[in-house]
């Protein structure tokens, strides 16, 4: 009643035991298989998020080095202020008659065009 199953060198069994036949599930595609979707999917990411932040952050550095004394300028706190000396790194502003203040530049997100500055 015992009976056990032995494999003689001219039986070959499956690794997965039989389960899957000749028309089982089908194979996994290899790491290069995966490779192109991600690609894709990161170029898509690149050109579309990346590039034009780079290229928005290059023209604000662009406008921030060509800012001299005289020009009207808002803050990312919103301060509107005109620019009474430019150094290397700072910005002295009035903000008001006899008010200056010392800004960084890279604080800088907009020169206030002259149509906005007459209209208050």
């Amino acid at each position: 009643m015992n009976e056990t199953t032995e494999t003689t060198a001219t039986e070959v069994q499956p690794a997965d035991g039989g389960a899957q036949g000749a028309a089982g599930v089908p194979q996994q595609q290899g790491g290069f298989g995966m490779m192109v979707p991600m690609l894709l999917i990161l170029a898509i990411f690149y050109f579309m998020m990346i590039r034009p932040q780079q290229r928005k952050e290059k023209e604000r550095r662009k406008m921030i080095d060509e800012l001299r004394a005289g020009a009207k300028v808002v803050f990312a706190g919103g301060i509107i202020g005109t620019i009474v000396e430019a150094s290397e790194k700072t910005f002295v502003v009035e903000t008001r008659e006899g008010c200056r203040m010392e800004v960084l530049r890279s604080c800088v997100q907009g020169v206030v065009g002259t149509e906005s500055a007459e209209a208050k």
